[in-house]
């Protein structure tokens, strides 16, 4: 079943490139009828674990292309196929526009079986295998309208990804030759004998892996690509900054740190301060970009820079508490972010405005599309009750504890960040609801320009889904701590 949720969706959007539906209507039956046929499938697996790997094939001897969903796994396998379903039909009004539907919704589709083989991968090498095939998967998809700066984002995230999987390769090789295959494994596959005769090759390979998968990550200085896609369709950047994209770049962090290398391996070393302090970097880096920002899907995309690093810093303390803690935004950011940039797109759709500046009054206007984004956005910035507080208070805790200097660092980076959070967030929501409508380009004071109920389902769901983890957020961290710790 596990090879099927994984094939369905790739078999069906090539089918689709191939024989491409004929009518817009039975395009959108077959492709959220696979979505939500793969989701189901998902579920049905995420409630029948088995802890024997489904086998797809054998790459070489001894090197099997298997699937299984461990505790850390059935986290990012969840939340794909809870957001897929509901980013499809978001995307069926906001495509009528772009044109080249067929293309796109069968990449689109492809892209949620390849997204599963990164959270299912039962081993290095078929996450290595999958994680390429993301790359091949999104770059036209990030081409999308073949306009002269949608190919140059899109050549740039192509060279970003090349290179970041070439260097994590060598990590990856390490893992597989002294690791018995590279099979996950919960506290790692390399042995303390390993470690005390080969410690420079250890930390080395550490950090070519951290460095190669920290390119989807969007970890400073491997970051600049992912501002520039934003200029692909919102569909596609709602996934590259929230979910499939930049989420397989930080669960590949935690799968190498916790499940590969041995976290206990690694704590104390200058691998780890490195690593470290590129999270802190980054944390800053993207707030203060993020403020300086006008346009307003860049402006959301430098946050998913700073909030990764987020997840990033806790991951690489190297802790149950930590992984708890990166497990925590890896899920709630990922419902906060996909929320904005939905909304962000419905601005465009609907007024065709791209800059922070021309919202002004947009509340009255967008009424609907502009509450969501407030909820969404005061979640973020780490407002009580809602769960951005919760797992970044998570993560500060959990720098604290640690004990360390980059610890330390970790939590003024944090404060710093809230701060520029809270004024790039909030300021937009400002202009909407407390600036007077500008009626300057044929928008009509009176009239309501939020989207059709095809958008609106998927934003009301989310913000639901938003407070939902807030009220709820102890149950949900308990489940989390169960993984990191290894019960789950």
């Amino acid at each position: 079943m596990l090879c099927l949720a994984v094939f369905l969706p790739i078999v069906a959007g090539l089918a689709m490139l191939i024989v491409p539906p004929k009518t817009r209507a039975q395009r959108e039956w077959a492709v959220e009828g696979v979505t939500i046929i793969t989701s189901l499938i998902v579920l049905f697996c995420l409630t029948h674990r088995s802890e024997t790997p489904a086998v797809a094939f054998m790459l070489m001897q001894d090197m099997p292309v298997a699937f299984v969903i461990d505790g850390l796994g059935s986290v990012f396998t969840a939340l794909v196929a809870f957001l897929w379903p509901l980013a499809v039909l978001y995307g069926f009004e906001y495509m009528e526009h772009e044109g080249g539907e067929n293309h796109f919704f069968a990449l689109y589709t492809i892209t949620y079986g390849v997204t599963l083989g990164i959270s299912t991968a039962a081993n290095i090498m078929t996450m290595y295998i999958f994680y390429e095939f993301l790359t091949l998967a999104t770059i036209p998809l990030v081409m999308h309208g073949t306009s002269r700066e949608s190919i140059a984002a899109g050549r740039m995230y192509m060279i970003y990804s090349f290179f970041g999987a070439a260097v994590a390769f060598v990590g990856v090789m390490i893992i597989i030759a002294f690791g018995n295959g590279g099979a996950f494994v919960m506290g790692g596959v390399l042995s303390e004998a390993f470690a005390s005769e080969h410690p420079l090759l250890l930390r080395i390979g550490y950090l070519c892996a951290f460095a190669g998968f920290g390119v989807k990550a969007a970890v400073f200085p491997m970051h600049a690509w992912l501002p520039k896609a934003s200029v692909a369709p919102t569909p596609v950047t709602a996934l590259l900054h929230a979910v499939a994209v930049v989420k397989s770049g930080v669960f590949a962090i935690m799968r190498l740190t916790y499940f590969s290398f041995g976290a206990h391996l690694l704590r104390g070393t200058w691998a780890q301060h490195i690593a470290m302090l590129l999270a802190v970097l980054t944390i800053v880096y993207g707030s203060t970009m993020a403020v300086r920002e006008h346009h307003f899907k860049r402006r959301l995309a430098y946050s998913t820079i700073s909030n990764l690093s987020y997840i990033v810093l806790a991951a690489c303390l190297m802790t149950a508490e930590g992984l708890t803690a990166a497990l925590a935004h890896m899920l709630f950011h990922a419902l906060m972010k996909i929320t904005l940039f939905f909304c962000a797109g419905a601005v465009l759709v609907k007024t065709h405005k791209t800059q922070i500046e021309s919202l002004r009054g947009f509340g009255s206007i967008m009424p609907f599309t502009f509450s969501v984004y407030t909820v969404a956005a005061l979640a973020l910035m780490g407002t009580p009750l809602l769960p951005g507080f919760v797992s970044k208070w998570m993560i500060g805790m959990a720098a604290v504890h640690s004990g360390t200097v980059m610890g330390t660092l970790g939590v003024a980076a944090i404060l710093v960040s809230a701060v520029l959070t809270a004024i790039y967030l909030m300021s937009v929501a400002f202009f909407a609801f407390f600036r007077p409508l500008e009626d300057t380009e044929g928008l009509t004071v009176g009239r309501c320009y939020d989207p059709t109920w095809k958008m609106k389902l998927p934003l009301a769901i989310l913000t639901i889904a938003i407070v939902a983890c807030g009220v709820f957020s102890n149950s949900i961290i308990a489940k989390l701590a169960a993984v990191a710790a290894g019960v789950i």
